[in-house]
């Protein structure tokens, strides 16, 4: 794989894995008690973004290790992949 494919897909495994981590640990200004005026109740109480893009980075650089070694062994060959993200057949 080239360079550039394989920071495309880190970088797509890494924004898919953002969105599941930021919910984490998230308390809204109504659960908190301390609803600032003029925001949304349902607003984050305490934005903890820093934390959400290290923990993003640690699982997307544990799942893309996870695959790319599948790759690099054969587990998950080639041609499997060509086949099942080609367009499908029409008879």
């Amino acid at each position: 794989m080239s360079i550039t494919t394989v920071i495309a897909i880190y970088f797509l495994i890494w924004w898919i894995t953002l969105f599941a981590v930021l919910p984490w640990g998230v308390r809204s200004q109504h659960e908190s008690g301390d609803i600032a005026p003029g925001t949304d109740p349902g607003a984050p109480a305490v934005h903890r973004v820093w934390r959400a893009l290290l923990w993003t980075t640690v699982i997307a650089s544990v799942i893309f290790a996870v695959l790319a070694g599948a790759y690099d062994l054969g587990l998950i060959p080639f041609e499997w992949l060509a086949r099942i993200s080609a367009p499908p057949r029409r008879y």
